[in-house]
């Protein structure tokens, strides 16, 4: 996983712009996470769902205002892939993902991690941590 600018998934391919960053802010810019997944052969064919949670650096859930009141920043979704046809069996099938998340409205001077969790697992691997500069 990576963060970045922006990013696409395309053709089984990442596209990154400004990738490779830890420090942002501290104005609100908009922001990508690029992740390469590689599904296990005998995962294929099945659905598997991801959670994206945004922590702040005691550990808690970030909230920030919504139209509803304060909302915990997470990204939810699905991805299901199949086995191409020649790929020799038990080869891992790559799931390239892609996303792109609106300027967010983080505290200046904060520290911050996004985890990554598939069909309810995680791994110490699937975290990016991000600072936000002081207000200067």
């Amino acid at each position: 996983m990576m963060l970045a600018d922006a990013a696409q998934a395309v053709e089984g391919k990442l596209y990154i712009l400004g990738g490779g960053w830890s420090i942002t802010g501290p104005d609100p810019t908009p922001s990508a996470i690029a992740a390469y997944i590689q599904v296990p052969w005998d995962r294929t064919n099945v659905q598997h769902e991801f959670r994206l949670e945004l922590i702040d650096a005691d550990g808690n859930p970030v909230a920030l205002e919504g139209p509803e009141g304060d909302e915990a920043v997470t990204i939810e979704g699905a991805f299901e892939v199949g086995r191409p046809v020649g790929v020799r069996p038990g080869t891992p099938i790559d799931v390239p993902l892609a996303l792109n998340i609106g300027p967010l409205a983080l505290p200046p001077g904060g520290r911050f991690e996004w985890r990554l969790a598939i069909d309810g697992e995680t791994d110490d691997d699937w975290r990016l941590a991000f600072s936000t500069r002081p207000q200067g």
